[in-house]
């Protein structure tokens, strides 16, 4: 005849080592740690964020300034504006590029094609054409729209 198993003969749950209490130290730790890395992590994409929406807003306010000059001045301040928001997602290297190669890096900035081959070719080779060969409303619209999806 076997003997049938009885529960009276297993053990007792046992808590793992230093387990003396119902908080354990190292668990502690990892909750605290998780929690601070969640909140610099959400900290540094708030910046981030509202970095891109001050450099659209004053971006786009300068666009709107620049709107109410003459032809001639309007391209000039249009084309500095380029210059400082290239400098400011890019750097300064990126800022210092001339010609095809601008045209290029305004290109890849704002994720068009737009400065090569559309109306922004003005602000790559053509600054200083008479202003009869280019059309203000098409270049207006253009870096309006480019300005206001800024992302940084």
């Amino acid at each position: 005849m076997t003997a049938t198993p009885d529960l009276s003969a297993l053990r007792g749950l046992h808590l793992p080592t230093g387990g003396s209490g119902a908080v354990q130290p190292e668990m502690v730790a990892a909750i605290v740690l998780s929690f601070g890395l969640a909140l610099l992590v959400g900290g540094i994409r708030l910046l981030r964020a509202r970095r891109g929406a001050s450099l659209r807003r004053a971006a786009l306010r300068e666009l709107a300034l620049a709107a109410r000059l003459e032809p001639e001045a309007r391209r000039v301040a249009q084309a500095r504006l380029l210059r400082r928001v290239v400098r400011t997602l890019k750097g300064e290297e990126a800022a210092r590029a001339r010609g095809p190669a601008w045209a290029a890096t305004l290109d890849a900035t704002f994720g068009t094609d737009f400065f090569r081959s559309g109306p922004g070719r003005v602000f790559a080779d053509d600054l200083y054409r008479r202003p009869e060969a280019v059309d203000p409303t098409a270049i207006d619209a253009g870096l309006g729209r480019m300005l206001a999806q800024i992302r940084a």
